[in-house]
């Protein structure tokens, strides 16, 4: 826990560093952050302690001297076992309850942490949003005291129906506050000022009228009262799938699904009907008082046949009932037709697409906090067969073979949940495809560590590799 805390430092430094932040909000932002590392953390700690713990047993004959005394290794590992089990049920409860809490609290105060100074809300080589104030702000630079000094800065200012339609560039500007005011002066220095100039007449809009100006000191007030009163314990209520227990989790997939299922639904039926196609009759549609007239027509397979005929037919024949000029005109409609309904399938997928992942992420979140729990248990029975077969304790080999066999399992699961998000493998697969891996591999080990055998068989490989020498030698000779 310690080693990825301090990674943790390292991702966060940004939202930490020089923002004038008290020891305790730092502290209360690392508390947060601590029950979103246990799905790293204990899994590694489970397998590493089991591999540490049982490797020292087999280094000091503490299994010799048991299985001497009549205990087996199922035996010795009984207690451990239970309370392996046992804390599997507390990271589940942990994965449940306490990991969602707890991002609940961290994107809150990650968000207030990012309203403390004015200059905060400014980063460096991006655009900043002031909210309320209808603002983008860039800046190449910032330096001096609190970061009030600005080098190369860009405003881009919108309109009440939210068009950009003000540009301002500087080359230096300063920020001016007064502890006491919800109003910070934003000086500029040596720019342009540029603005279009909306008119109200079609014939002015088309001239495309905007006014320009240079000037050397340019002075603007922002209202920023939203980002000086800041309360650290605000709570704001924001959820996405890691914020969701079980139940919460389980009641939002079924709603997604119908709601996917429903826009879907929706769009076909749009698209068929700008295509001008029919839906299928079916039963359902057909009047009451219809279906019995409908039920006592003869039905002949050679009649709907020619029909059918006759009516391609007159489909391939239908244009050259028209004229050249009028030909020209129904197939450049029909592909403009065509455009715009594949542009908006188009622009419909990446609607869909984004539904659909949101939906993934929530069914990968569900059986995240099964898996959890699950690993433990299957890391516990790959650590400590895998400690007594290579017979060897302390923090070298043990903690090299620990680590390898947690980044193979990690990056899986990492690799695994990239994909089920996208959609190109089923979400509880990608859940649990890492877990799974390691299944059969604590089955092995446990077989080869009960029967007091080594981790691979030497002699039978040397003695197949000789043997395909030795065939190779008479088939030379013959």
């Amino acid at each position: 826990m310690f080693i990825f805390i301090f990674q943790t430092i390292w991702l966060f430094i940004d939202d930490l560093a020089g923002k004038g932040l008290d020891i305790v909000i730092i502290g209360k932002f690392l508390f947060y952050l601590m029950p979103n590392l246990t799905e790293k953390v204990l899994p590694l700690t489970v397998l590493l302690s089991s591999i540490l713990t049982f490797g020292t047993f087999a280094e000091n004959y503490e299994f010799a001297a048991m299985k001497a005394s009549g205990i087996s290794l199922q035996r010795s590992m009984r207690s451990l076992i239970y309370f392996i089990v046992f804390l599997g049920g507390v990271t589940f409860y942990f994965a449940n309850s306490v990991i969602p809490a707890s991002e609940q609290k961290i994107y809150n105060l990650r968000r207030n942490i990012a309203k403390v100074k004015p200059a905060v809300a400014i980063a460096e080589g991006v655009f900043s949003d002031f909210e309320g104030t209808g603002m983008n702000i860039k800046v190449d630079k910032k330096y001096g005291e609190n970061d009030r000094f600005l080098e190369s800065v860009i405003i881009h200012k919108k309109s009440a129906t939210n068009i950009n339609n003000t540009v301002i560039k500087a080359k230096t500007g300063e920020l001016k506050s007064n502890k006491d005011s919800d109003i910070i002066q934003l000086v500029l220095y040596d720019g342009h000022y540029y603005e279009d100039v909306r008119s109200k007449s079609n014939k002015g809009k088309k001239k495309h009228p905007f006014a320009k100006s240079n000037f050397e000191n340019y002075t603007m007030n922002i209202d920023i009262s939203g980002l000086n009163d800041v309360d650290m314990n605000e709570e704001r209520d924001i959820n996405t799938d890691k914020m969701k227990n079980i139940s919460r989790l389980t009641k939002d997939i079924d709603s997604l699904k119908k709601d996917n299922i429903k826009v879907v639904k929706a769009f076909s039926k749009n698209i068929n009907n700008r295509m001008g196609a029919f839906l299928p009759v079916t039963k359902d549609s057909v009047p009451p008082q219809e279906k019995d007239s409908l039920a006592a027509l003869p039905v002949n397979d050679s009649i709907i046949t020619e029909h059918k005929n006759e009516a391609q037919g007159q489909v391939t024949d239908i244009v050259k009932l028209y004229k050249d000029y009028q030909k020209i005109q129904i197939i450049n409609s029909a592909t403009n037709s065509s455009k715009n309904i594949l542009n908006s399938i188009k622009g419909k997928k990446e609607e869909l697409e984004k539904r659909y992942k949101i939906y993934n992420m929530h069914i990968l979140s569900l059986h995240k906090k099964f898996a959890l729990a699950f690993s433990c248990v299957i890391l516990f029975f790959v650590g400590a067969p895998l400690g007594a077969i290579i017979r060897k304790g302390g923090l070298g080999l043990p903690m090299v073979i620990a680590i390898i066999l947690f980044l193979t399992y990690y990056f899986i699961g990492v690799f695994a949940g990239n994909y089920a998000k996208e959609g190109n493998i089923h979400p509880i697969l990608g859940a649990w495809l890492s877990t799974i891996i390691m299944l059969p591999l604590s089955v092995f080990l446990t077989k080869r560590a009960t029967a007091d055998r080594g981790l691979t068989n030497i002699g039978n490989i040397v003695d197949f590799i000789k043997g395909l020498f030795k065939k190779k030698t008479e088939v030379a000779t013959t």
